[in-house]
């Protein structure tokens, strides 16, 4: 038996986790203190407001070398797809974890990305399980997909990365005032980057997103690709059904962020994740 393993941060949301029978391990979100389980104590409606009443941004922190344990140690074999390492501590967590379990009973990828990026990397390891391919040969196979994901959001405010350290206080001010909404792409050594600086309206940061797709049409797979946002319905639907008429992939998934990610990109953040092949 092979268990296939996320954290929180893959925002697969519920009906794609148990349609392909993937297990999830929560990071935490702490706000003024306090500590909430991501997905199941706080939804990004609550962290917004947060925001906004104290003006302090969440701190967020990894899943647990104990909370790894008591997964590693079900029967069978665990493969385990994880945030970035560059970006949290938990993919080290696990690591740690399975040091204290039978050698050859868990098999760590490090995804070197967030949100469905990660996402796609488990919807493919469900399905090599699904199809009978042991552990071993799982691992091997979606880490050799990791450089193959392609990740980009469209960040609406600076006010996050701002709070977050992120961005300095007067490129937070040019931004609001030349109306620039960058585009942040993941990396290849797992860090986050702005791709592009796009000026002018949120539809032409949308258009960006889906000229990207289009300059790679003909190497994406096909099979899986994601709208994944913060809370803009009206702008994941529309990025759909550009998706679905523009190339001849078999599934938009539309998810929303969690705690964790929304931590980090503030609301109405807005990303179209895809493989190549």
């Amino acid at each position: 038996m092979v268990n296939i393993i996320t954290d929180s941060t893959a925002d697969l949301g519920s009906a794609l986790l148990s349609r392909y029978n993937i297990d999830t391990i929560p990071l935490y979100v702490i706000i003024q203190g306090k500590s909430y389980v991501d997905g199941i104590e706080i939804d990004i409606a609550d962290l917004f407001k947060s925001v906004q009443e104290s003006g302090q941004l969440p701190k967020t922190s990894a899943a647990t070398i104990v909370g790894f344990q008591e997964l590693f140690e079900r029967p069978g074999e665990q493969v385990y797809i994880g945030i970035s390492s560059q970006l949290s501590a938990t993919v080290r967590n696990a690591q740690l974890a399975a040091e204290q379990i039978e050698p050859g009973k868990v098999h760590l990828i490090d995804s070197l990305n967030l949100s469905s990026g990660i996402g796609l990397l488990a919807l493919k390891a469900a399905q090599l399980r699904d199809a009978g391919v042991p552990a071993q040969e799982i691992a091997e196979r979606v880490t050799a997909l990791v450089p193959k994901v392609r990740t980009a959001f469209v960040i609406e405010t600076l006010d996050y990365l701002f709070k977050g350290g992120r961005c300095s206080a007067m490129q937070n001010l040019m931004a609001s005032l030349l109306r620039i909404r960058p585009i942040i792409a993941v990396q290849p050594d797992g860090t986050l980057n702005v791709r592009e600086k796009v000026r002018g309206s949120r539809s032409k940061a949308l258009a960006t997103l889906l000229d990207d797709v289009r300059a790679n049409l003909l190497q994406i797979d096909p099979q899986h690709i994601f709208v994944t946002h913060t809370g803009c319905d009206s702008d994941a639907e529309y990025l759909k059904q550009e998706l679905l008429n523009l190339s001849p992939t078999s599934e938009v998934h539309i998810t929303t962020a969690g705690s964790v990610i929304a931590s980090h990109c503030g609301p109405d953040t807005i990303g179209v994740l895809y493989l190549l092949k």
